[in-house]
């Protein structure tokens, strides 16, 4: 293997400890299995020699003796190699399930940015896709390897016990082939590692296609949408067989270095047996131990296919692990939010995407304990991104957030995730029932409490109105459920969850009237008494506000009462209240 292939695997089952633990015993079952199949060409030259051939004639009795042997050993053999690739399977699955564990963890853990810069399918294939290649590789071409590295050992050994002359005759015949297989790895992994990441663009245009399906039905795309789906099935076709050929131009050398060994051993054998040193069983064992010897090296050769493939999926899983979160949980060197309502800082706040313009520029407010703000703006101003920053699924590029005094990135996840709540704007729901998707927040809600809460908000109405009540399935992301009936769901999640900060990315947009007056009044249940941001697209939310925070081109540039900034003519918040109202009429 070639030295950054040996470093990714070191590092793979460096990540995979599960992996060590009774390898031990695993190789020496293979060692055993290996024993029982190299002693049928012992039993043959012994049976020939001393039993067909031996010096009183031919002993019927003693090949017998042979036979059954043979038979015991292979008994043996069989039931080591069974228990062998029973624990090689249960330790592997184990393995590479923790690994699969670990990097969706890693992945979960990552910002926003990290996540967004890469398409999702592909992401998801590395927890999928490419820890399967890992997996199929381990329980068959690990277990292949495994077998073939004890049967290439035994049968040497036993070669050069036979006839060194012999065995070294064998070894020059697979040097060529050794050569050439050197030279071809490095190829291979380069090949195969295109491979696993044209499978990741084709698993992401695949994803993007079904969960689009409705856009691009409404906009008569399907002819376009196939075509993106047959270039990416054609480029990863393309990469798999460049990757094939090469792989059989290296399988083929061994297959060369295979008919040189036992056309070489057929020569030098003979003229040893002529020449007396060298009995007929022993060539014909020789003959047998040449053919175990040249079935490991074939598969070796067609087991680095595989194993390039699971080294190019191992490097994948690295990459994503190698990662680290630019948002990152201080954990035990974090503290805790103090208690009671939480009051915002930002001092001198400025962020920007990577290679882009600044979306946040010197943000400098403070937002008091138990006060609704609206944060209001044209498309683009940064008014999301406020709420990112604001909720730590970002970190400013300069200056610092803080809550009640205490700077975000020193806040443990743990208090954080409990204390300050965002309902996004597509009230993202999980495929399960209204209620499993309400106990996301509040585990331990009970029926009871389940329908108290639906009270409190004014929704139980609506929640016995539908098909199953609370037991009601959502589908996936919630598309069983109108958008207004989602973000319903979602107010009632926040709710549950009792925040301490409320952050809402307008959660009333795009709802009928009937459905507004439904979340209007929950949001006035789900805010009291709590200190709220909300991210405003509608004059209501701007209304209902305590104080009006305008942003635009990142900056704030108004912010007080509603009554006030209207009042201020020719200022951006009129022109906003301008352009809502004409929008009403």
């Amino acid at each position: 293997m070639s030295d950054g292939t040996l470093a990714t695997v070191r590092r793979g089952l460096a990540l995979s400890p599960e992996l060590r633990p009774g390898m031990a015993g695993t190789v020496a079952l293979a060692l055993v299995q290996m024993g029982g199949r190299v002693a049928v060409p012992i039993a043959v030259q012994q049976g020939i020699d001393h039993g067909i051939r031996g010096a009183g004639g031919p002993d019927l009795g003693f090949v017998v003796e042979v036979v059954a042997f043979t038979f015991v050993a292979l008994v043996i053999s069989t039931i080591a190699g069974y228990l062998m690739t029973r624990r090689l399977f249960t330790v592997s699955e184990t393995a590479l399930g923790a690994l699969r564990s670990r990097t969706f963890r890693h992945i979960h853990d990552l910002s926003m940015l990290h996540q967004q810069s890469e398409r999702r399918g592909s992401m998801v294939s590395r927890v999928t896709s490419d820890v399967d290649q890992i997996s199929l590789f381990l329980q068959f071409g690990g277990v292949q390897l495994l077998l073939s590295a004890g049967q290439l050992l035994v049968s040497t050994l036993v070669m050069f016990i036979y006839s060194w002359q012999l065995a070294l005759v064998v070894l020059l015949a697979f040097g060529p082939s050794v050569l050439i297989i050197r030279l071809f790895q490095k190829r291979l992994g380069a090949v195969y590692r295109t491979v696993r990441e044209r499978t990741g663009v084709m698993l992401g245009a695949v994803a993007e296609s079904v969960v689009g399906a409705t856009v691009i039905r409404a906009y008569g795309v399907g002819d376009r949408t196939e075509q993106r789906l047959d270039t990416s099935i054609e480029r990863l076709r393309v990469a798999q067989q460049r990757a094939l050929r090469t792989s059989v131009t290296s399988f083929s050398s061994g297959e060369i270095g295979a008919g040189l060994a036992l056309a070489a051993v057929v020569v030098v054998g003979t003229l040893l047996g002529i020449g007396g040193g060298l009995s007929v069983g022993e060539l014909t064992a020789f003959l047998f131990l040449v053919t175990l010897f040249i079935q490991p090296v074939q598969i070796a050769t067609d087991m680095l296919n595989e194993a390039q493939n699971a080294v190019a999926g191992w490097r994948r899983v690295l990459d994503v692990l190698d990662l680290d979160p630019d948002v990152a949980d201080p954990d035990d060197e974090g503290v805790q939010l103090p208690p009671g309502p939480l009051s915002v800082r930002f001092d001198d706040v400025s962020f920007r995407y990577p290679g882009g313009p600044i979306v946040l520029a010197d943000v400098d407010l403070t937002l008091d304990a138990r006060r609704k703000y609206a944060v209001v703006g044209e498309t683009g101003s940064g008014k999301t991104t406020f709420a990112k920053v604001l909720t730590r699924l970002m970190d400013p590029t300069a200056g610092e957030v803080l809550l009640s005094g205490t700077p975000l990135t020193s806040v443990r996840f743990s208090s954080l995730r409990s204390r300050v709540v965002m309902v996004p704007q597509d009230g993202f729901l999980f495929d399960a029932t209204i209620a499993e998707n309400i106990r996301f927040a509040a585990p331990e809600l009970t029926d009871d409490e389940l329908a108290a809460a639906f009270a409190e908000l004014g929704l139980a109405d609506w929640a016995a109105g539908l098909p199953a009540g609370f037991e009601t399935p959502v589908g996936e992301r919630g598309e069983a459920l109108s958008v207004g009936e989602r973000q319903l769901v979602a107010l009632v999640r926040a709710y549950v969850a009792d925040p301490d900060l409320l952050v809402l990315d307008e959660a009333t947009s795009a709802v009928d009237p009937a459905t507004e007056v439904r979340l209007q009044r929950a949001l006035d249940t789900v805010t009291r008494g709590r200190t709220t941001v909300a991210i405003a697209h509608r004059l209501s939310t701007a209304q209902a506000a305590d104080e009006v925070i305008v942003v635009d081109a990142g900056r704030v540039v108004q912010r007080g009462p509603h009554a006030v900034l209207v009042a201020d003519e020719g200022s951006i918040y009129a022109k906003l209240y301008a352009s809502w109202l004409e929008q009403t009429r």
